[in-house]
């Protein structure tokens, strides 16, 4: 066996780990030694990471936030909506607003930190979720509404 050939990529994310590669008795070779190691549990071939769904072929791995976008549209409720153009206007004028604060605080923030996993997937959302972030503290009925 020739190991000039042979690669290896791990990824770690907090306790989760991707091993991947283009030998099979290497990565396993390499998964019995971290067993030993470490108590880990083998959950086959990789579907699902994070809040990306993955697909694999011959010529590398393709990762879709799909599911997720629409789990996010589907959970604040407006899935069939028209979608904007653009995500957000330029001149916004947020931190002006004198709108009243938002009863549900939470909604807010859990909207905002679900949008911060798709910046990864689309950068266009990037400058929309700095902005909303800006109003985690105190959100009001403008921030929502720029949210949405």
């Amino acid at each position: 066996m020739n190991n000039d050939n042979i690669h290896l990529s791990v990824l770690v994310y907090v306790d989760d780990l991707i091993v991947t590669g283009n030998d099979n008795v290497a990565i396993k070779i390499f998964t019995a030694y971290l067993s030993v190691c470490f108590h880990m549990k083998d959950l086959g071939v990789l579907k699902y990471f994070l809040v990306a769904e993955i697909a694999q072929s011959p010529n590398g791995f393709y990762l879709c936030h799909r599911k997720y976008a629409l789990d996010i549209i589907s959970n604040i409720g407006l899935l069939g909506v028209k979608h904007a153009l653009v995500p957000m206007e330029q001149n916004h004028h947020l931190a002006l607003s004198i709108s009243t604060l938002l009863a549900d605080l939470e909604s807010y923030r859990g909207l905002i930190g679900r949008l911060i996993y798709l910046c990864f997937a689309w950068l266009e959302l990037l400058y929309c979720v700095h902005v909303l972030s800006q109003f985690l503290q105190q959100p009001k009925e403008d921030h929502w509404h720029a949210a949405l």
